[in-house]
Formats: C-alpha cells, structure tokens, sequence
C-alpha cells in the first residue's frame, strides 16, 4: 500500500501527516482536523507556497520540509471549544465527530485505539442513544422539516436532470446549519472581495456558509431586517433548485455572486445607489439560473418545449429562472422579505426580473448600446433608468465574468461550458435540429471558442463598465485582455502544429508515390526485354523462313 507524507504548518508550528493513496476524503480531512485542533463544522483551507487554496485529497502532493503547505481554520465556530455551539453549548455530534478523528489518528500511530478513548466514545454513544429516544417530543416544534420545494417545475421534461438525493441534500444542509455562526477570518473575507477568488476549493455547505456572509458584510440583514434561520432556508432553497448540469449549476450561481459582491466593494457602489438596489444585484445574481436544464433558449425554441410554450419563445429559461426564484420566497420558510414593505419589495421584485431577463445573450447588443448611449449623454446615478441599465450591465459581466479569473481558476469552468454544449449538440443531432457551429464537438476547439467572444463581446462589455469605474482596470479588465492573449496563442499553436501534421502526411504521401515509381519501371523495363527477345526471335525465324524460300527457288529453277 503506498503512503504520502505531508509537511504543513498549523499555528506556526511544524506538523506532518501520513496516510495511504487509497484513503478516504474524509478520513484524510480528519487528520488535518485533528493537527488543527478544530470541530468537525469549522472550515479549513490549506495553502501552497504561493498562497493558492489547495484540495485536502488523496491527490494531494507531496512536498519536503522546506516548502511546507500552511493549513489555517478560516471559519471557527467558537474560539475557546472547537465542537461547542452558541444555541445548544455543546454539539454531541461534534464530540462524537472529533472522538472518531483523534481514534484514527492514535490508531495510525500506535496501532490500536487508546482504552481511554474507547470509554469516551462508549459513554458518548450510550448518551447520545438516551437524547436519540425523546424524538417522540418533536410535537412541540423542536424539529422542523424543510419544504419539499418549489412547485414551478415544468410538468414534464424531454432529457432526464440529476437531481440531488434527499441523503446529499441532508448532508449539505446539516454542515451548513453547523458552520453558520463561524467567525471568517479577515484574510479569508478579504479573497472573497476580489475577482481573483478560487471557487473550485470549497464545497457545497461552506459556499453556502460564504453567501450567508456576504448578506451580513453587505449588512443588508441589518438594513432589512432579515431573520439569520430565512436567510439560510432560503439560500439552502435555492441550492436545491440548481441541477447538477455541467456548467450551469450551483457553483456558477456562487460564482456570479462571489463576482457581484467583489463589484459591489470595488466600485462601491452602495453609496451610490439605494439599499434594495445592493440587495436586487446580490439576489438576481444568486438566482439568475435557477434551475438550468443544460440546454439554451435556442434548444427549448427548436424543440418546442414546455417553457418555450410557456413564454412564448419569449427568453423561456430566464423568465423561468425568475419565476422559480419568487415560487422560493413566497414560501414561509423562505420569506426573506417579510419585515420589509410591499413597496420595497415591489421594487425589489421589479429589480430582479429587469436583472435576470437581462442575462440573455439574445439581448446583449441592445443592452450594451443603450448603456454605452448614457454613458456618451453623461452617466447620472440619480437617474432611475440609468440606474437600472448599470444594474443590468453588473449582472451581465458577473454573469461572463470566468475569463476576469487566473486562468487556473477560468479555463476549468470553459471545459464545463464545452461539456455541456457538446451534450446539447449531440441530442440536437439525434432529434434532427439545428446546431450551431460552436457547440459541434467536430467543429469546435478551445481558441475557437473563446477568441471571438473575449474580443467582441466581453472586453467591449467590460471596458464601457470600467469606462464608469476606473478602478476595475487592474483586478478585471486587464486579466481578461490576458485570457485574449492565452487563446490567441493556443490557437496559433494549434495551427501550427496541424500544418506540421499536414506536411508529415504530405511527406508520407510522397514518400509512398516515389516508392511505387522504381515498381513501375522494373516492370515496364521487364516489358521491354521481353518484347525485344521475342522480336529477335521473330527476326530469326524470319530469316529462316526466307533461306528456306530462297534454296526452294534455286531448286525450282534448276528443275526448269
């Protein structure tokens, strides 16, 4: 069995961790825990050299002493207990949780669990079987139930989603729940501020845990009075009603809000607009893809499905996502709005659905021109219509904001959008629709895709908001004039090496013509003498014939 050893920090002080290739995330996760001494609901990241969040996995790589990773809690839940919670004091499944953590540490250093642990643990269970009994008392409202979801599914669907089991989503939400009073570290909220976060690092609850962070630093649960327990119903609502498609998904509506948020502090924008305009772009970013099916609004025209019928081929996926945003808050559970007044929320809504319709591709030329016209007449933020247009533009570059990422970061996400293009095109295929050039798997590569868009849709996009902000020069324009030249350079690379393998198949081409010619000529060579050896003899037998008709005639003339 092969081990890895690891070489980190934790607090300063030099730690190491061994384990086999084969072991669990889980259990390798637990390791880190325990060197940390943290809960089983605490966050922890573990660095490079460079400063770049790597994966806790079997994966991981091995270093030496001198480049030691640095493993940091980056969301505790309590400075002074690492398993205590503020509602209950003390989380028996925490106790139980780091009871199993510290038996598989002493069991992969001595060989056996300690006898002292073993008790622990014996009591530990024996206790938590006595709590497990007074279930019979959730009567009383000591344990609630989440809603079975929203209601504003199309009836039927062509191609089967992949739905989230109610074991996954359990799990996702018990994490969550547990992780939700966790204090962020200063560094860890500042990452989360800039356009440069490294979203593939984190997992479904902590993402979760990050959006609920974003609401308070915004303070928008103060200026609207949002009750902590809806706020984390409703995001975890809207968890569940993103499908695990390959690009669109839940990770790239965090994304889009992680963009969002970082656009909100750069520009900062909150004194410059009202309040429920911060919290109209925080939400229609969250919820702008609310429940994707994986194929666009040209695959739900052509294929005449029911949200094309629907909305009358009308932006069906985006007025879809916002009806299913609104089915979310109109639910008790979910109702973050409820302290607030009808026409706050009138005027919320009306943000959301002006910001979600507005993420449609189709309209992009017409929001770009009316933006770049106010901004040609002089931008003014008291305008509501100005206002609304600058909204609008903010969706739109979070929304295609991967390129304004390090390329480690966006170039993944690409590989998620081919996927799921591809899949598209193939169905497309099969039912016999029209498929368009750069979502064909024969026809489209990298370069291919991505050279036209950065150049004629998101730098013009992204230079008229930063012709407003000049301040997103550095962190978002420039990284995206990056990517250009990334592509650009792939591209030709690309090219090059295909007209190498053009000429190769040339060479080989000729190769084989010049060896068929020598064939060729042995056997007309070949030809030829035999020719030449059978007209000889045609010659000979001629003569022949001719002596024999000479002495023939001498003969005759001598009987005359």
């Amino acid at each position: 069995m092969t081990t890895k050893v690891v070489y980190f920090t934790v607090g300063g002080k030099p730690e190491q961790a061994e384990f086999a290739t084969d072991f669990p995330v889980d259990e390798i996760k637990d390791l880190f825990r325990c060197a940390a001494e943290a809960g089983p609901y605490d966050i922890l990241k573990l660095y490079n050299t460079k400063g770049n969040i790597v994966n806790i996995s079997p994966s991981l790589q091995e270093n030496t002493p001198d480049s030691r990773y640095r493993l940091e809690v980056v969301a505790a839940n309590c400075a002074s207990c690492g398993f205590c919670d503020s509602e209950s004091g003390c989380s028996l499944e925490a106790v139980e949780a780091r009871l199993q953590a510290l038996e598989k540490s002493f069991i992969l250093e001595n060989g056996e669990a300690s006898s002292v642990v073993k008790d622990i643990k014996l009591k530990v269970d024996s206790f938590k079987e006595k709590l497990e009994s007074v279930e019979h008392l959730s009567w009383l409202g000591l344990f609630k139930e989440m809603s079975s979801g929203t209601s504003k599914r199309p009836s039927s669907e062509k191609h089967s989603l992949r739905r989230r089991t109610s074991t996954e989503l359990n799990s996702v939400l018990e994490k969550f729940k547990k992780m939700s009073n966790a204090e962020l570290t200063d560094e860890t909220r500042n990452l989360l501020r800039k356009p440069s976060f490294d979203n593939w690092q984190w997992e479904d609850a902590e993402m979760l845990y990050l959006l609920q962070q974003m609401y308070k630093d915004l303070n928008l649960t103060e200026i609207f009075n949002i009750e902590i327990p809806l706020l984390q119903n409703f995001l975890f609502e809207v968890f569940r009603n993103y499908n695990a498609t390959p690009f669109h998904n839940f990770r790239h509506a965090f994304c889009v809000t992680q963009m969002m948020y970082g656009l909100i502090w750069l520009t900062q924008i909150p004194g410059k607009v009202q309040n429920v305009d911060v919290l109209v772009m925080l939400t229609s970013a969250l919820c702008h893809d609310l429940d994707h099916p994986g194929y666009n609004n040209a695959y739900q025209v052509n294929a005449r499905t029911e949200l094309a019928i629907r909305y009358n081929d009308i932006s069906p996926l985006e007025n879809h996502h916002c009806a299913v945003a609104f089915d979310i808050i109109s639910q008790p559970h979910c109702d973050i709005f409820k302290n607030i007044g009808q026409d706050v929320f009138k005027k919320f809504r009306e943000g959301v659905i002006k910001c979600i319709l507005s993420t449609d591709m189709a309209r992009h030329n017409e929001i770009l021109n009316k933006f770049k016209d106010m901004l040609a007449d002089g931008f003014n933020f008291e305008n509501e219509a100005h206002k609304s247009m600058l909204m609008q533009i903010m969706i739109k570059v979070s929304d295609v904001s991967n390129e304004a990422r390090p390329m480690e970061v966006a170039e993944p996400w690409l590989d998620c959008l081919l996927q799921e293009f591809f899949i598209q095109s193939d169905v497309e295929k099969l039912e016999g629709l029209p498929v368009a050039p750069f979502m064909d798997r024969d026809k489209v590569t990298k370069p291919s895709a991505q050279i036209g868009f950065i150049r004629f849709v998101l730098i013009p996009l992204f230079e008229a908001l930063g012709q407003l902000f000049p301040v997103l020069e550095e962190p978002l324009i420039a990284p995206v004039r990056k990517a250009l030249n990334y592509y650009t350079h792939m591209g030709k690379t690309m090219e090059e090496e295909l007209k190498k393998q053009e000429k190769k198949h040339s060479r080989e081409e000729n190769q084989e013509k010049i060896e068929t010619i020598p064939q060729k000529v042995d056997k007309e060579t070949a030809e030829d003498k035999q020719e030449s050896m059978e007209t000889k003899e045609e010659k000979l037998l001629l003569k022949e014939q001719q002596k024999d008709n000479n002495v023939e005639s001498q003969e005759n003339l001598k009987q005359q």
